[in-house]
């Protein structure tokens, strides 16, 4: 039996339909199709924007290293405060809407954030930028809940579901738009473009946010002092170990010792934290709920997932860069990729049903599979054009699975009981984010790995007295004798494009290895699925329990 906490202010004559589902959730009032409209394009706008920031970030973080001269691991900081913030902020921002109200939450957020870019656009340098970026993260979670909002609000109760599954899609297309914006953003001497356009989305999400407000929520008190031990434990923990994560793979995992105390001390202040929550008599986080045999495969699952996904941003991409491209030729295949995850969201939206949750889960999991098949085999004169259909079909994946995979969770935690809501928006959260920077650490160092591997095995094919390579050398000599006649330097230039042909073959190849690792764990991950659906089925016919 749960302890209700108490109420904070009267309580809004609501008829049943209007009722919140829980508090700090707001209630469904019946309106115009008019206004259910207007309500739509405002959680359209936010939801977009909300990921906006992020996008802006991964698609020009070459310019943020070249406008503040920072080294690779200086600019890595960037991305990496973002997430460590997004994470930490839901620890609080469950409790703050149920507290405060999600309206009063999101004012206050969007009101400092829009101070501290104004600041920034005064004061531009390195430490004001990652200041900016965690403000930033801070914020976008309760965007991403206010933009839900607003569009389930658009649906009324009844397809509220359908709502929140355009809601998650629509967060999704944060990082395609940027891509395809930041180009015609950052093509001026004037850094403070960009800027100046967050500043823009941020001012007009604050005049929406203000002008048309949601229905009120049932505000009741739940803070304990103790909640914030628990999020300077667990908020530190998670940023040791975004910083271990995004920086192994730049400093290197062995040549660097600090990396080991950040990962030590990471583990510990998480494992701390837990260890806090478990003895509290209303904890923030239901360590024992963690622990549940339905949880653990939750985790899995959705860990597995994002970590799938991240061959889009690392595989294709990547390789892309490595091959040369620049931003200018990836804004066709991000529009490839935005319109991939629109269709995904819009197919979840209308095909939702309880009983094909899972199954939309595992379609998901096929398409990545079909995906990775498609880019098998790359060479070096493979261009964006080439990954359109595959990277359409990971990125139809991605706006079809994030709304089942939140939905099977969060019937999972409120049958337990509305105490374990913020324990599963943590996890869903923290699952996403490190899915993400796991999966790009792991296939950045294991694509080092085998390029250092191919380039070796290269080299060591490449006999200077094999009639081949003396040709090759013969027609690079010809090559530099366009800028010197010196046969010595024509010699040396000719080895010099030699070893750089050979050091991109390589790169193609880890690229390659990358890719079929990647589709090796797909089919991994489509048997678990399949696993699992047995099992659902199982327990739903001999035990008549609802699976989810």
């Amino acid at each position: 039996m749960e302890n209700k906490p108490p109420i904070i202010g009267p309580v809004p004559n609501w008829t049943e339909d209007e009722k919140p589902t829980l508090p700090g959730s707001p209630a469904f009032i019946q309106r115009s199709l008019p206004v259910r409209a207007v309500y739509l394009f405002i959680g359209f706008f936010i939801a977009i924007a909300g990921s906006l920031s992020n996008g802006f970030i991964t698609a020009n973080l070459p310019v943020f290293e070249g406008q503040y001269s920072l080294t690779p691991s200086e600019a890595a900081l960037i991305p990496a405060v973002y997430v460590m913030a997004n994470v930490s902020s839901n620890l609080l921002l469950f409790k703050s809407r149920q507290q405060f109200g999600l309206r009063a939450y999101s004012e206050v957020g969007l009101f400092i954030f829009i101070i501290v870019i104004i600041l920034h656009l005064f004061v531009d340098n390195f430490a004001m930028a990652l200041f900016v970026r965690a403000i930033s993260g801070l914020t976008a979670a309760p965007l991403s809940s206010l933009g839900m909002y607003y569009i389930m609000q658009a649906f009324g109760k009844q397809h509220s579901k359908n709502g929140m599954y355009l809601a998650l899609g629509c967060q999704q297309l944060g990082v395609p738009l940027a891509w395809i914006i930041s180009p015609a953003l950052t093509n001026v001497n004037d850094w403070g473009t960009l800027y100046s356009f967050e500043l823009g989305l941020a001012l007009c999400c604050f005049a929406m946010v203000v002008s048309v407000k949601l229905p009120r929520s049932l505000q009741v008190k739940v803070f304990e002092k103790k909640d914030f031990i628990t999020f300077v434990l667990l908020a530190s923990g998670f940023g040791f170990l975004c910083i271990f994560l995004t920086q192994g793979p730049i400093v290197w995992w062995f040549n660097a010792s600090w990396l080991a105390y950040f990962l030590i001390v990471g583990l510990a202040l998480v494992a701390l934290g837990l260890l806090f929550e478990s003895q509290r008599k209303n904890p923030l986080i239901m360590t024992e709920w963690l622990s549940t045999s339905a949880t653990l495969r939750f985790i899995i699952s959705a860990f597995a997932l994002r970590f799938l996904l991240s061959e889009q941003s690392f595989a294709a991409v990547h390789f892309l860069k490595t091959m040369g491209m620049g931003p200018d030729q990836f804004v066709p295949l991000y529009t490839v990729i935005f319109f991939g995850v629109l269709a995904g969201t819009i197919f979840s939206a209308f095909t939702f049903s309880l009983e094909r949750i899972v199954l939309h889960l595992f379609l998901a999991e096929l398409l990545i599979l079909i995906a990775c098949a498609l880019d098998h085999q790359l060479t070096s004169q493979v261009r964006p054009v080439n990954f359109y259909h595959s990277q359409f079909l990971i990125s139809f994946a991605t706006g079809m699975f994030m709304g089942p995979l939140l939905l099977t969770g969060m019937m999972r935690a409120l049958k337990s009981g509305a105490t374990h809501m913020v324990t599963f928006i943590v996890l869903f959260s923290a699952t996403q984010n490190f899915g993400g920077l796991v999966g790009s650490a792991f296939y950045s160092t294991y694509q080092q790995i085998r390029t250092q591997t191919h380039e070796q095995n290269l080299k060591n094919e490449l006999i200077q007295t094999n009639p081949l390579i003396l040709h090759q050398l013969a027609s690079y000599k010809v090559s530099s004798s366009i800028y010197t006649q010196d046969p010595a330097i024509q010699n040396e230039l000719s080895i010099r494009d030699l070893n750089q042909n050979v050091t991109t073959q390589a790169q193609v190849n880890a690229y390659n290895d990358v890719i079929t690792l990647n589709a090796i764990f797909a089919v991994l991950l489509l048997c678990w699925g399949i696993f699992i659906i047995i099992v659902n089925k199982y327990l739903f016919k001999k035990q008549n329990i609802s699976p989810f």
